[in-house]
């Protein structure tokens, strides 16, 4: 604390009257001679009166009331005896109004910190606080670690001993016919794609998640895209009696990573095909706003949960984990595709009703973005 705040400091601090109680005990002392000196006259006057109040109200001296000067000097005396303790009490009773008043005060009252301590206390409590949120942060990326590491062991488990076990049995039974041998062969291949598809998910997500991935920024025809896009699913939908409806505005366009947006649609519709009732629509949307184009995809399903749906951007989120298993997923397309639109400057929401069930995605055009 350098001079000048240390003499703020006790400048600005209502300082208590020391002189206070000086002044106090001098009352007290003035009010106690005061008194016990009236109780002395009073007590020689009622004795060298008492005769007179005797014949006074005996003989009817009263009658020359007026005329006894010694009796008005003593009421005179007497009043101005009751005068001066009266002042001294009032003053003593102000004293001790004050004293309790400065008391209560520094009962109740704040200390008043300097302002570079007050500062300097400020400064320390925002570093507390960062420290806590490090602390937390660390705590949280250490429990995603290991999280990512049980997800790994535990969904490339399945497929790699559904691998292992079908190779084993082709090659501990040659003699096998060849159309079971051949069904056993694209069994095995089957899950050897899925755990690809696990891989590269885990891959995805680590290098999105550590927001490493550079954008090749091209200019996409971007309703061309979803058109094609749907095609691809065509024999997908096909097998689960589901249909692709488009309504998506000609001629839409913006700047980005075409690849990487293709894979944000592509985890969409997977998910709503995963999730949608037999032989219902999926229905896909795309326009227009301002300088942003929103594109929905909708589709009929059960609604999902309020509690579940701010988790379901989440790493490793699953609706249903039996459904997951089956077709292969690890929870963690939807992830991969908010984490894609953030890099792009857009954003994904949800919006789940009893009947449908809507993931809408916001992009921005950027045409000022330089091109790849």
């Amino acid at each position: 604390m350098n001079k000048q705040a240390y003499e703020t400091h006790f400048t600005e601090r209502p300082q208590p009257k020391t002189y206070t109680v000086l002044r106090l005990f001098f009352y007290l002392f003035i009010a106690s001679v005061t008194y016990w000196g009236g109780v002395m006259v009073l007590y020689w006057i009622a004795r060298s009166m008492s005769g007179f109040l005797y014949n006074f109200l005996e003989t009817g001296l009263y009658l020359d009331l007026v005329n006894s000067k010694e009796l008005i000097l003593l009421l005179g005396y007497f009043a101005l005896i009751l005068s001066i303790i009266g002042r001294y009490v009032y003053k003593l009773q102000k004293d001790i109004n004050e004293i309790n008043r400065a008391a209560s005060e520094l009962l109740t009252m704040e200390p008043k910190l300097p302002e570079d301590i007050r500062l300097a206390e400020d400064t320390l409590r925002e570093l507390r606080m960062s420290i806590l949120r490090n602390e937390a942060a660390a705590r949280e990326a250490e429990q995603k670690k290991n999280d990512l590491v049980v997800y790994l062991a535990h969904d490339l488990k399945t497929p790699l001993t559904s691998v292992i076990g079908y190779l084993t049995l082709l090659e501990e039974s040659p003699d096998l016919p060849v159309k079971q041998r051949a069904k056993y062969t694209s069994i095995t291949l089957e899950k050897a794609y899925r755990l690809e598809q696990l891989i590269n998910e885990f891959f995805d997500i680590t290098r999105f998640g550590l927001q490493s991935a550079v954008l090749e920024n091209n200019r996409i025809d971007f309703s061309m895209m979803l058109e094609q896009m749907a095609d691809e699913f065509y024999p997908v939908l096909r097998e689960k009696g589901l249909r692709i409806e488009l309504s998506i505005e000609p001629g839409l366009q913006l700047i980005g990573d075409s690849d990487k947006l293709a894979r944000v649609f592509d985890n969409l519709l997977r998910n709503a095909i995963s999730y949608s009732y037999p032989d219902s629509p999926i229905t896909l949307y795309a326009w227009k706003q301002e300088n942003s184009i929103i594109t929905v995809v909708r589709n009929l399903c059960d609604q999902i949960p309020k509690e579940k749906q701010d988790m379901i951007f989440e790493k490793f989120f699953r609706l249903d984990s039996s459904r997951a298993s089956a077709t292969g997923g690890a929870g963690l397309g939807l992830a991969i595709a908010k984490e894609i639109a953030e890099l792009h400057g857009g954003s994904i929401s949800l919006n789940s009703t009893p009947e449908y069930t809507d993931f809408i995605v916001t992009l921005p055009e950027r045409k000022n973005v330089r091109l790849s």
